[in-house]
């Protein structure tokens, strides 16, 4: 898979986490993208993983377990995103809602960072190590790209 999808893949991926500073896209488009998007990156992952037969059967379970999990973290990241746009597009921000958004979004990095720990650990039961840590490199070469993204995107707080 090349750079240019990849990036486009991810790209799509930052769209859909920060709805807020995005075009508006509608629910059926939303949907659409959203599926091929996971078809995109489960190709990408399948594409580097490198899985045997044997090995395959037990990684994609929790492969998709995982992205369910990843799911509901990227949504409370949404979410927080979306209370930041809301309180940003009123005008200054005040201590106190700073230091609410603050703590809501340190909070799901506390709960990516568990997530993919604890996914690690049930993978290190099924596969051998390295290809545990590919896995968990490519998860964090994908979020650190849409991270990268929404960083170029979200103001700074005043």
């Amino acid at each position: 898979m090349t750079i240019r999808l990849i990036l486009c893949v991810f790209t799509g991926i930052f769209l859909l986490a920060v709805p807020a500073f995005a075009e508006p896209v509608s629910d059926t488009n939303m949907e659409i993208l959203k599926e091929k998007l996971k078809a995109d990156k489960k190709l990408l992952i399948a594409s580097n993983m490198e899985l045997a037969d044997a090995e395959a059967k037990q990684f994609w379970p929790m492969y998709e377990d995982y992205q369910k999990d990843l799911e509901g973290i990227n949504k409370q990241l949404a979410q927080t995103i979306k209370e930041y746009a809301d309180a940003f597009n009123k005008g200054t921000i005040s201590n106190d809602t700073a230091k609410k958004l603050l703590n809501e979004a340190l909070t799901v990095e506390e709960q990516e960072v568990k997530l993919k720990r604890a996914n690690a650990e049930k993978l290190g039961k099924v596969l051998p190590a390295n290809k545990v840590a590919r896995y968990i490199q490519l998860e964090t070469k994908i979020r650190s790209l849409i991270k990268f993204e929404m960083a170029q995107q979200i103001p700074l707080v005043y």
